[in-house]
C-alpha cells in the first residue's frame, strides 16, 4: 500500500509519500512542500479568500503527484489556522468537495504527539531527557520526553507569524518590542518550562522549517554549514544565542544577506530565534538538535501502527540508528544473508583486535553499519560497486547519525575492495585525522571480513585470532574443509589491517569435528 501524510500548517504544506509492506514496514518515496502562509490573516479570526485559493491550488497538485505515483490511502491534518478560523470548517468542507480530500483538524495535544512521533523515529530519545520544540506560523508544541516515553505535552499560541504580527514587524525590532514579546514568553511559557527543568532538561530538539534554518544558520556562523544534512546536526545554545543577537540586530535587507538563511523565512526568523533562546535559557539546556521529521512524518507513522500490526522496524530495531540501517537494506534490495554474516566476522574480528586499534567507542557500531551495508552498490551496478555503496549511503536518507558519522560509515564501505584510502581521495582527504585513522583500520577489518565470505555460503563460522610475536595468526572455523577460496581472498585483502597493525598476518583453517554420525557413516563407505 502507498500512503500520502499531509500537514496543513498556518505556514507551509507538506506532504510525504511512503510505501508501506503488510507487515508494516515502510519507506519514504516522495516529499513536497509549499509555503502558502495558509495563517497569514490569522489576526483577523479568517482565513482570507487569497489564502484558502492558495491552500487549495497546492492541496490539489500535492494530491495528483500522489495519486500518479500509486497513493491509495490519504491522512490528511490541519493544525493551527485552520483550528483557530471562524471559517475553518469552510475551507475543510471546500477541499472535501473540489478535491476529494478528507483533512482532519486536530488539537494543539494532537499536534504534539503526532510530532513526537515523527521525532522519536529520527532522533534517539533514550539517552538523555529532551524536550522537544516544534515552531509553527500559529503555535509552538513542545513535548517533554524521558527515556524515550513523552511525559508531557503542551501546545501554546505562539507561532512564529503570529508572534511577528503581535510584536515584531518585518524590520529591524526595536528594543520594546523586543522586550513585549520576552514577557509575553515568560507568561506563556514558563509554568511548562518549570515541569521541563526539573527534569534537568540539557538537550532541545527542534524541528519545523524555521527552526531548522535557524540551526543552519548557526553552522555558517562556526563554519560547518550543514549542506542539506540537517538531521542531527547540533549546535550549541551558545551559537543559538550569537545568531539571536545577529538577527535582531539586523534589519530585513541586512537578514536577507545571511548565510543560510532561506529568503522565505526572512520574516520569521527574529521570532523563532526569540522563542529558541528563550527556552534554551530558561531551563539552562546546553545544545539544540536538529530533526528533519516532524508532524507529516507523524501522522505517517500514526496511520501505520493503527492499521497495520505495527512498524516493523520499531519492533525488530530499538536503536533508530539500526532499524534505519536495515530500512535502507531492504529499500535497495540487500536482504540476504552476506551482510549480516560479514557483519558477525567483522566485528569478531574487531573486539579481538580492540586493544591494537584503539579507536573511538562509536567506531564499532560503525564498522557493524558498514559491513551490513557494505554491497548496497550493486543497486546501481556490480562494476565499483564500492564507489556506488559510498554514493548512495552519503546521500541516502539515514536517521539517527550525525553527518560526520555517515561519511565515516559511506568510506568504510566504499574502501571494502579494490584501492585502499589514500590521501589522494578527496572525500577521504577532507576528513580530521582522527577520522581518516578510523577509516583506514575500520576499512582494513571489513576488507577481510568480506574475503572471509567470499562465496557467499558462511563458509568460515568465527574467527579467532592469536597473537604470536610479532604476528597475528586468524584461525578460521569452518564448516567443511573447501575453504581455500575464501582464504585465498581475505589473504589477498588483508595488506591494510597488517599495515594498520603493524604486524604480519597468518591464516589458519580449523575444521570443525565431523560428528559420530558422520564419522560413522565415512566408515561404513
Amino acid at each position: 500500500m502507498r500512503v500520502a501524510a499531509i500537514d496543513v500548517g498556518s505556514n507551509s504544506i507538506h506532504m510525504v509519500v511512503a510505501q508501506v509492506e503488510s507487515d508494516g514496514r515502510f519507506h519514504v518515496l516522495d516529499r513536497a512542500k509549499e509555503m502558502v502562509r495558509l495563517g497569514r490573516t490569522l489576526g483577523s479570526g479568517r482565513l482570507s479568500s487569497e489564502a484558502m485559493n492558495a491552500g487549495m491550488r497546492t492541496l490539489a497538485a500535492f494530491k495528483t503527484l500522489a495519486e500518479r505515483q500509486g497513493v491509495q490511502r490519504f491522512n490528511a491534518v490541519a493544525t493551527s489556522a485552520v483550528r483557530e478560523a471562524k471559517n475553518g470548517g469552510d475551507f475543510v468542507q471546500r477541499v472535501k468537495d473540489e478535491i476529494w480530500l478528507r483533512i482532519k483538524v486536530i488539537p494543539g495535544r494532537e499536534e504534539a504527539r503526532l510530532t513526537y512521533l515523527g521525532v522519536r523515529h529520527a532522533i534517539d530519545l533514550r539517552s538523555e531527557p529532551t524536550l522537544i520544540v516544534d515552531a509553527g506560523g500559529g503555535s509552538v508544541e513542545l513535548v517533554l520526553v524521558d527515556d524515550d516515553k513523552a511525559v508531557a505535552f503542551e501546545s501554546v499560541k505562539l507561532g512564529v507569524a503570529r508572534l511577528c504580527d503581535q510584536f515584531l514587524g518585518e524590520d529591524r525590532p526595536s528594543a520594546k518590542q523586543l522586550g513585549d514579546l520576552e514577557a509575553h514568553l515568560s507568561e506563556t511559557l514558563d509554568t511548562f518550562l518549570d515541569l521541563v527543568a526539573q527534569r534537568k532538561v540539557r538537550r532541545v530538539v527542534g524541528t519545523s522549517g524555521t527552526i531548522l534554518n535557524l540551526i543552519a544558520i548557526a553552522g555558517h556562523e562556526r563554519g560547518e554549514a550543514p549542506n542539506g544534512h540537517l538531521n542531527n546536526f547540533t549546535v550549541t545554545a551558545d551559537e543559538v544565542a550569537r545568531v539571536r543577537r545577529m538577527v535582531t540586530r539586523s534589519d530585513r535587507e541586512e537578514r536577507v544577506r545571511i548565510k543560510g538563511l532561506d529568503a522565505k523565512r526572512v520574516d520569521f526568523i527574529v521570532a523563532a530565534a526569540c522563542v529558541v533562546d528563550y527556552t534554551l535559557r530558561y531551563i539552562k539546556a546546553d545544545v539544540l538538535v536538529a530533526c528533519t521529521w516532524a508532524l507529516r512524518e507523524g501522522v505517517l507513522l500514526d496511520y501505520i501502527a493503527r492499521h497495520a500490526r505495527g512498524i516493523e522496524e520499531a519492533g525488530r530495531y530499538e536503536d533508530p540508528r539500526r532499524r534505519s540501517v536495515a530500512r535502507f537494506a531492504r529499500h535497495l534490495g540487500h536482504v540476504g544473508a552476506h551482510g549480516p554474516h560479514v557483519a558477525r566476522l567483522a566485528l569478531q574480528l574487531y573486539d579481538q583486535l580492540e586493544e591494537e586499534l584503539s579507536l573511538p567507542t562509536e567506531a564499532r557500531d560503525w564498522l557493524e553499519f558498514a559491513a551490513l551495508l557494505h554491497d548496497i552498490g550493486h543497486h546501481i551496478g556490480h562494476k565499483d560497486h564500492q564507489r556506488h555503496a559510498y554514493y548512495l549511503i552519503s546521500n541516502g536518507e539515514l536517521l539517527g547519525f550525525r553527518r560526520d558519522e555517515i561519511e565515516v560509515i559511506a568510506l568504510v564501505a566504499r574502501y571494502h575492495r579494490k584501492a585502499a584510502p589514500k590521501d589522494g581521495d578527496e572525500n577521504y582527504a577532507a576528513l580530521p585525522k582522527a577520522d581518516r585513522r578510523t577509516v583506514r583500520a575500520l576499512s582494513g577489518i571489513l576488507r577481510v571480513a568480506d574475503g572471509l565470505d567470499r562465496s557467499h555460503y558462511g563458509v568460515v563460522r568465527d574467527v579467532a585470532v592469536l597473537h604470536r610475536d610479532d604476528r597475528i595468526t586468524l584461525n578460521l572455523h569452518t564448516a567443511r574443509d573447501d575453504s581455500e577460496l575464501e582464504v585465498w581472498e581475505a589473504r589477498r585483502r588483508s595488506g591494510l589491517l597488517a599495515e594498520v597493525l603493524g604486524v604480519d598476518l597468518d591464516f589458519e583453517v580449523v575444521a570443525e569435528k565431523k560428528t559420530a554420525q558422520t564419522e560413522r557413516a565415512t566408515a561404513s563407505r
